[in-house]
């Protein structure tokens, strides 16, 4: 397969507060750098790459935005057609991690309501500085969702609508622990939602045009435009 060829295109974004890490990840996951004097992020930039996940390769187009408030205001291009999204902190600011709650908001009021989440303790080389225990993280990830009605918690269409339904994983962007991971982990998890959703067959191998994705369900694969299935 030619490098501009590809089975499934998957936007993912990455948000969380400014200097958390989340363009060194993006780096590090596209281009395998690490640049220890990056300043935050002006508006938006993404970059791509290829994985392969059951023979089929997966296009990963990785949307990084800066966190402060004043860019706030590109949230709904920017939340666009995205089908994953890594919301990050830095496990040595515990402030950083407070804001998560407030992304998860952000992201649920802007985003597709079947958006696959991970939560991502960014700067683990720093563990002599920790602010943040993993175990407190990881309950966070898994305890049970808050909703202001029942209409809310009824309209809301996630896989377990009572759970934060986050994954986890904490990163270094520096020293590239689990970077790979976590995007492996976070693409394939959308991947095996979108071949359930579609019922994907060995003869609807699809090309690099074509139709939008969701991770909602979806017209029966017949139906589908042949093309590759693109989030954007």
């Amino acid at each position: 397969m030619a490098n501009d060829e590809y089975d499934f295109l998957f936007k993912v974004v990455l948000i969380g507060d400014s200097g958390v890490g989340k363009s060194n990840l993006l780096s590090r996951f596209t281009r395998n750098e690490f640049n220890l004097d990056s300043k935050s992020t002006i508006g938006v930039e993404f970059a791509t790459r290829s994985i392969q996940v059951d023979a089929k390769t997966i296009k990963a187009q990785i949307w990084d935005t800066a966190g402060q408030e004043r860019y706030r205001a590109i949230t709904s291009a920017y939340y666009r057609g995205a089908v994953g999204a890594l919301l990050v902190y830095d496990i040595s600011k515990h402030q950083t991690y407070e804001n998560v709650t407030r992304w998860l908001k952000e992201l649920r009021d802007h985003a597709d309501s079947n958006i696959v989440i991970m939560l991502v303790g960014n700067k683990s080389d720093l563990r002599h500085l920790r602010a943040v225990p993993t175990e407190e993280a990881k309950q966070f990830a898994s305890k049970a969702a808050t909703y202001q009605n029942e209409k809310e918690k009824k309209d809301r269409l996630t896989p377990n609508p009572g759970e934060n339904n986050l994954s986890f994983i904490e990163t270094s962007a520096l020293d590239a622990s689990n970077v790979e991971l976590a995007f492996q982990n976070i693409l394939t998890e959308i991947y095996r939602i979108v071949s359930q959703k579609t019922g994907m067959q060995d003869d609807a191998k699809q090309g690099p045009s074509g139709t939008g994705i969701s991770l909602a369900p979806t017209q029966a694969p017949g139906e589908q435009q042949k093309g590759a299935q693109c989030c954007t």
